[in-house]
């Protein structure tokens, strides 16, 4: 939701710093790694009480996943490999995350609602699954009321109000299994139409027939020209019916050069008899 809304004003406040970020000589890829290291502290904080501190490792661990994708434009790095690895980091750091969520919550709510935090990283986990298996397939799967950004926003608040902090967390489960049906549904009904046909590539044989009529043309241009054009109905006898424009010109030509041998055959034959 945040991501279909907030795209635009979020793409020029990180331009700029993608552009900064390129003279530093870091890569995307380096913003993505620091991400996920950074979840790690993060996570250790939050487990053992230190909210404040976790909250800002964790905004600290989310800040690189919105730059890198700027950094990777203003370099010119976007890269099948650098999406991959954004992808997979993103699913790491939010693994991490939320297991420290589920050790403060034992911690301060008793073992049983350790269970919220596990519930609640499966759910996301789904809701990744149906985008990426959706892009697999060629399929838009974006949207829905609970994407990462909204994710991160929630865990968050529930790091400044400890007291509501499981109250939150269901609250990320409800709708994030709200936004697993939202895409799963998108995307059932465009798989259930059928797909469009692919472009059909010119085989290897049909591009040099092509090559070969091209150089052809060039070489002998009056080939060319007597085939261009609709059929029209020329000639007479044997050689009647439909041809194109220049066809009856280029018989003119070969029967011209058909009676000039036969009037040279007798003489070639009486100079190989002499």
């Amino acid at each position: 939701m945040f991501d279909a809304r907030f795209r635009t004003a979020v793409d020029r406040v990180a331009r700029p710093a993608g552009l900064v970020l390129r003279r530093t000589g870091l890569s995307p890829d380096h913003l993505t790694a620091l991400g996920v290291v950074l979840s790690a502290p993060a996570a250790w904080a939050i487990g053992s009480g230190r909210l404040a501190l976790g909250l800002v490792l964790y905004v600290a661990s989310a800040l690189p996943d919105l730059f890198d994708g700027s950094l990777a434009k203003a370099s010119g790095r976007v890269s099948r490999r650098g999406a991959f690895f954004d992808s997979v980091g993103d699913r790491v750091s939010d693994m991490v995350v939320l297991a420290g969520f589920a050790w403060y919550a034992q911690d301060r709510f008793g073992a049983h609602a350790a269970l919220v935090p596990l519930a609640v990283l499966g759910v996301s986990q789904l809701v990744s699954y149906i985008r990426a298996k959706a892009d697999a397939l060629g399929i838009d799967a974006k949207g829905g009321l609970m994407e990462r950004g909204e994710r991160v926003f929630f865990l968050c608040v529930a790091l400044i109000f400890p007291a509501a902090m499981l109250w939150l967390l269901w609250a990320v489960f409800a709708l994030s299994l709200v936004t697993a049906g939202q895409r799963f549904w998108k995307v059932w009904r465009q798989a259930g139409k059928p797909p469009a046909p692919l472009p059909v590539e010119p085989t290897a044989v049909t591009l040099r027939w092509r090559a070969w009529r091209e150089e052809r043309a060039a070489r002998e241009p009056w080939r060319a020209r007597s085939t261009r054009g609709p059929a029209r109905p020329v000639g007479t006898g044997f050689f009647a019916g439909p041809r194109r424009p220049g066809g009856q010109a280029s018989y003119t030509r070969w029967h011209e050069r058909r009676s000039a041998r036969r009037e040279r055959g007798p003489q070639d034959r009486a100079r190989r008899a002499d």
